[in-house]
C-alpha cells in the first residue's frame, strides 16, 4: 500500500488550486523557454537566483565587515591589556611623604607626590608617569618608550631631552640657569 508520490503540479491540480488550462499553459511557456536557448544560445535570466545570489553577496561583505570589526576590537582590547601589565610590573615606587611634581592632564592640573631623585629623573627625561585606570604610576624611560608605540594616550609626562645646536653660541643668558620645572 504504498502512495505514489505525486509532482507539486499534480498535487495543485488534485487540490483545485490550479486549473487544467493554468498547467498546460506553464508547461507550454517552459518548453518554448527551453527551445529559444537551445536555438539562440540565449541565457534566460532567473530572477529568484539573482537576487538570491545578490543577497549572499551582501551577506558576505556585511561578514567580512563584522569579522573585521570584531578584529579590531579584540587588537585594541590586546594592546589595552600589554599597556596595563607594562605598567603594573615596571611601577616605581611613589614617596607620599615626597615632594609634590605637578603635571597637566587633560587641561586639568593634576599632583604626584615623588622623591627628589624621582622629581629630578621625571625632569631629565629619565622617568615617565603614565595613567593606568584613573591612577598615575612613574615607569622608566624605556618602559614610557613601549607604552606609547602601543598606546600614546596613557603617557601624561614624558619628557624628551632636547639637544640644543645653539648651545655657547653667544647665548647672552648662558651663565643663568633656567628651571625645566617649577614647583608651584
Amino acid at each position: 500500500m504504498s502512495k505514489q508520490k505525486l509532482s507539486l503540479q499534480e498535487q495543485l491540480l488534485k487540490s483545485g488550486l490550479v486549473s487544467a488550462a493554468q498547467v498546460k499553459s506553464a508547461n507550454s511557456d517552459k518548453r518554448k523557454q527551453t527551445q529559444m536557448q537551445r536555438k539562440n544560445n540565449v541565457v534566460v535570466v532567473d530572477e529568484a537566483k539573482a537576487l538570491a545570489q545578490k543577497a549572499q553577496a551582501e551577506k558576505v561583505e556585511k561578514d567580512r565587515e563584522l569579522n573585521q570589526l570584531r578584529k579590531q576590537q579584540e587588537d585594541q582590547k590586546q594592546l589595552a591589556a600589554q599597556v596595563k601589565q607594562l605598567i603594573e610590573q615596571n611601577s616605581q615606587r611613589k614617596d607620599p611623604d615626597g615632594i609634590a611634581y605637578n603635571f597637566n592632564d587633560n587641561n586639568k592640573v593634576k599632583r604626584l607626590y615623588v622623591s627628589e631623585a624621582m622629581r629630578e629623573s621625571i625632569i631629565q627625561g629619565r622617568l615617565a608617569i603614565v595613567k593606568l585606570a584613573e591612577q598615575y604610576e612613574v615607569v622608566t624611560s624605556e618602559v614610557a618608550k613601549k607604552i606609547s608605540l602601543r598606546d600614546t594616550a596613557s603617557i601624561i609626562v614624558f619628557n624628551q631631552p632636547t639637544v640644543n645646536s645653539n648651545e655657547g653660541k653667544d647665548d647672552p643668558y648662558a651663565d643663568y640657569q633656567i628651571p625645566d620645572d617649577l614647583i608651584w
